[in-house]
């Protein structure tokens, strides 16, 4: 979708280059909102993580299983958004 809008952008292959604990809690801050919200429930239930355990934990657990994350995350200067559906960052762009 970038690429047919004409934004230029970085992507970066989650896990090939997860994100780092402070990476995940910098993301976190840009979102509003909690490891546990961002937690993806299928992939958090196969792990044995839940959205109960402490932010510490969950985000120690993000950044070492990165499927554990929501995605695709975009990021704009201090702005952040969780992608999904695909169609919210049209209109996200639109705002920078």
């Amino acid at each position: 979708m970038l690429k047919e809008l004409g934004v230029p952008f970085t992507y970066r292959e989650y896990r090939d280059d997860p994100l780092s604990e402070a990476e995940i809690r910098d993301v976190l801050a840009r979102l509003g909102k909690s490891a546990a919200e961002m937690l993806r429930p299928k992939e958090s239930a196969a792990a044995g993580i839940s959205a109960a355990d402490s932010e510490d934990t969950l985000i120690g657990a993000m950044a070492g299983q990165p499927t554990l994350l929501q995605r695709p995350i975009a990021l704009a200067g201090a702005r952040a958004l969780l992608a999904r559906p695909a169609d919210v960052l049209k209109d996200w762009l639109a705002t920078l």
